[in-house]
């Protein structure tokens, strides 16, 4: 599924993606997509990044679920207040 990136880039670099996209006849999207890929294989970054390993243990916390209810229960009834006031 593709989804919308919103960058400030310099104009130079805006017109090279054209003639690129242009002179390859292809799309503005396809340069910048595969100009990411050959950055992140050049930098080694792509074997270093393990997707599962940075996300599938967001769930796990320090402190007992009560807690996490508590402090987002609290966060929830300062917030309500701040607006009733």
């Amino acid at each position: 599924m593709d989804k919308i990136l919103s960058a400030r880039i310099d104009e130079a670099v805006i017109r090279q993606i054209g003639l690129l996209a242009r002179e390859l006849h292809t799309t503005k999207k396809a340069i910048i997509e595969s100009a990411v890929r050959l950055y992140s294989e050049q930098t080694g970054l792509k074997k270093q990044i393990d997707v599962f390993a940075s996300t599938c243990g967001t769930w796990q916390r320090a402190e007992p679920p009560e807690e996490t209810v508590r402090q987002a229960r609290f966060a929830f009834r300062r917030s309500m207040e701040r607006h009733h006031q």
